[in-house]
């Protein structure tokens, strides 16, 4: 239902507004390093963007967490206004993680900002009410794209990703590697993942 409000709320939006939709399949949804779904995911949502700068979106996928078997679904709600000063790209926005199915309090929220220059990007992540903050440094050249993120009482995570067409899809296939910082939860992955754009 509020997938279906939502987009009716962007259908009525004026022209100089875009509105757009997304779904992707990825062999694992690999987070900051780390598994959330502890296998296949299916993922998708909604974005709106005006041409001033402020977007808004919502985003969903199947999550498994091992100490939270209820946890089947997390739902994403964001929004933000980018801009530019001196070459430098802002982005400023909000995001709140929630997942309906949980047995646990397992919501959180941030306030974020990043930054970018031509293929360099840096994004700082602050927890809202106690929840960790986190910061990543990326950068691209051409279809390859790494970054390297801290991510407070967890751990830091390296990954990089090689994009490629499938005919009018968009693949990628990605490594990434997250090092325990006392959470207990070392890993590394491989990822293929599919997606489309409408």
């Amino acid at each position: 239902m509020k997938k279906l409000l939502l987009l009716l709320t962007m259908v009525s939006l004026p022209t100089f507004a875009s509105v757009s939709a997304n779904v992707s399949f990825a062999s694992d949804y690999i987070w900051r390093g780390m598994t959330q779904s502890d296998g296949p995911a299916v993922q998708g949502g909604f974005d709106y963007a005006s041409d001033g700068g402020f977007y808004a979106g919502l985003w969903g996928s199947n999550v498994n967490f091992n100490y939270d078997p209820g946890a089947g679904s997390e739902l994403d709600l964001y929004f933000g206004y980018g801009f530019e000063v001196g070459g430098v790209g802002v982005d400023i926005g909000y995001i709140e993680y929630r997942y309906p199915e949980n047995d646990a309090d397992l919501d959180f929220e941030e306030i974020y900002v990043g930054l970018s220059m031509g293929d360099l990007g840096l994004t700082y992540a602050s927890g809202v009410d106690g929840a960790p903050d986190y910061t990543e440094v990326s950068y691209g050249i051409g279809p390859v794209g790494v970054s390297f993120g801290q991510y407070d009482d967890y751990g830091d995570n390296f990954g990089i990703s090689y994009g490629f067409s499938c005919g009018s899809y968009d693949c990628a296939l990605t490594y990434s590697d997250f090092s325990d910082d006392g959470y207990g939860a070392d890993e590394d992955a491989f990822v293929f993942s599919v997606s489309a754009s409408l």
